[in-house]
């Protein structure tokens, strides 16, 4: 079975992370949530990219904020898909972290998503496991009709409520 590893800088970021853990639980994935710091424990980091693969890990979230290395430091020492989360900050409300993860160099990817984006987190790590696995991509299109219908349904009743008035 697939396995996604979840991990953040330091543990105040759970919250952020939490809907991305609970998207990929929902679509039957294995998740393990660690704390692991770019800067406070950069030898555990290197440790965890390095053996991620062999460990059975397919793609690795990073949700990290301020300067936010971490998604970076993991992709400079694996060959694995990384997501970079960046979390919310009272100095700037995430654009330090954003700009931190999307300005990465040449030759040292990391896929980005929104501030405090878990739940795209998640789904973006499925969708990548997708690409290998049949039943996780027929999920993602059954997770996707979902929300096409709730979407006609609220229009619906949204041009009803209009009308009425």
């Amino acid at each position: 079975m697939s396995k996604i590893a979840v991990i953040m800088g330091s543990k105040s970021d759970y919250s952020v992370v939490k809907p991305a853990i609970e998207v990929i639980k929902s679509f039957g994935v294995e998740a393990e949530v660690r704390v692991i710091s770019a800067h406070r424990t950069p030898e555990e980091a290197h440790s965890f990219a390095v053996n991620a693969a062999s460990r059975g890990f397919e793609v690795i979230i990073c949700a990290a904020g301020k300067a936010a290395h971490l998604g970076g430091v993991i992709a400079a020492s694996t060959t694995l898909p990384v997501i970079g989360l960046p979390v919310k900050t009272d100095m700037m409300g995430g654009l330090d972290s954003l700009l931190s993860i999307v300005q990465m160099p040449s030759g040292i990817p990391v896929a980005t998503v929104g501030v405090n984006g878990g739940e795209n987190a998640g789904l973006l790590a499925l969708q990548i496991l997708g690409v290998k696995y049949p039943e996780i991509a027929k999920k993602l299109s059954e997770y996707k009709i979902k929300m096409k219908e709730k979407i006609n349904a609220d229009d619906e009743a949204l041009r009803c409520e209009i009308a009425q008035q």
